[in-house]
């Protein structure tokens, strides 16, 4: 990268509300769409889409990418928000002021994730609520209305568009994540972004059920490269990207496959960082290590000092919380990390850099991609880079009427419910 480049991209790459937000910043914090289209401008690539829980996980990933020279998006998910010190809300300022004190000058986008419509009456509750979230900073929205029957999925997503900017990078999703039952099918993708089409609108990135889960993925199961590939070679003319959810703990061969055969561009990361941060044994693709009473494995002199882990866990044991939910000790406990010492610190965040670098230049191939986004941005002249392709379904064939019934015509199995939170 030349420093030339990143200044013309810093001049007109950073959207209206981020320029509202941070008036003097020299943080290239960007819009959505510049992300994905830097890695398809590069192919055969994915970028680190990072769950920010706490403030370590934000500044290690922020690091790795500013090593990679690679385009990134740091996200929070509407869940999240509640039991995580970083919100929805909160987000582009820590982003911001981590960027300009680190001096980091790879394009950032801030995604507000799984903003999720569980029932039709949250319809109206997300047009009130998703204009403070542009209010805030945040530059891409992933509407996730996939717990209602697709009919109301779409519907959704079409009453959300007046609220969402037309510059701003948007994911939607086709059946829930909840692990191998219910795959998502192309039938029910295609509807979903024919119909989308159709009234104008055009996502970056769909999110798919295709056969992971949030959290750790342990089953053995994982991700299925050869669905995901059919299903995003359906999307082809509408110019969706995918999405990958529920990415941590899948095996890396598998994950340099959905990078090289599919069309996916962001890998959403959450509790792999956070484990790691904090300096839990991991296997080499995340996954926390148990001891043999089910406990986690703390590697003594790497994340936090073994005194505050002592401390986490038996608050955490006092309150019940195993497993997964140990990701609610981040909203009591991000002020005693912050208390640690600069050693401890320092390796919180390192160790989080050093997995998350590993990923984005071995793994997702994202190595040099902020370099595309520079380009996008000088070329555009705008933080606007538009749709990846136009309205072309004929509207009449997608009334609300005609929604419904081609709704009642796909036949899928939905399976169980599954914890869709993450």
């Amino acid at each position: 990268m030349s420093q030339n480049k990143f200044e013309q991209a810093l001049a007109v790459g950073r959207p209206p509300n981020v320029v509202k937000n941070f008036p003097h910043s020299k943080a290239l914090i960007v819009s959505g769409k510049v992300i994905d289209r830097a890695c398809l401008a590069k192919g055969k690539c994915m970028t680190i889409a990072a769950n920010g829980r706490n403030i370590f996980v934000i500044e290690g990933t922020l690091k790795a990418a500013q090593r990679a020279n690679a385009a990134l998006i740091i996200e929070i998910a509407r869940s999240e928000s509640t039991y995580c010190p970083t919100t929805m809300w909160n987000l582009a300022r820590r982003v911001d002021y981590l960027c300009n004190k680190l001096g980091i000058t790879i394009p950032v986008a801030i995604h507000a994730d799984h903003y999720f419509i569980k029932k039709w009456e949250d319809v109206a509750e997300a047009k009130a609520e998703i204009p403070s979230l542009f209010d805030s900073g945040v530059t891409s929205i992933a509407v996730d209305a996939s717990h209602m029957p697709d009919d109301n999925n779409l519907l959704a997503n079409i009453a959300l568009a007046p609220v969402i900017p037309t510059w701003a990078g948007y994911e939607t999703e086709i059946g829930e994540i909840k692990g191998k039952f219910g795959l998502s099918t192309p039938v029910e993708a295609k509807y979903l972004v024919q119909g989308l089409n159709a009234h104008g609108l055009c996502p970056d990135w769909i999110a798919l059920n295709n056969g992971t889960t949030h959290g750790i993925e342990a089953s053995g199961e994982g991700i299925q490269v050869a669905l995901t590939s059919e299903i995003h070679e359906a999307l082809k003319p509408y110019g969706t990207s995918g999405a990958q959810h529920g990415t941590s703990g899948n095996d890396s061969n598998r994950l340099r496959e959905i990078a090289a055969q599919t069309k996916t561009t962001k890998a959403n990361v959450a509790t792999a960082l956070q484990m790691i941060g904090w300096g839990l044994k991991v296997n080499d693709f995340g996954n926390a290590i148990l001891t043999e009473d089910g406990k986690f494995d703390k590697v003594v002199g790497k994340g936090l000092s073994e005194e505050l882990w002592t401390e986490m866990t038996t608050w955490a044991d006092e309150n019940g919380i195993t497993g997964g939910n140990y990701k609610k000790l981040n909203l009591p406990f991000e002020r005693r990390w912050e208390g640690e010492s600069a050693e401890v610190r320092e390796r919180m965040s390192r160790e989080v850099e050093d997995f998350v670098y590993n990923l984005l230049v071995n793994v997702f191939n994202a190595e040099n991609t902020a370099d595309y986004a520079y380009d996008l941005l000088i070329e555009a002249g705008s933080y606007d880079l538009g749709p990846k392709a136009e309205k072309f379904e004929n509207p009449a064939e997608w009334t609300e009427e005609k929604i419904r019934a081609k709704a009642a015509e796909i036949d899928t199995d939905k399976g169980p419910a599954g914890d869709w939170d993450d």
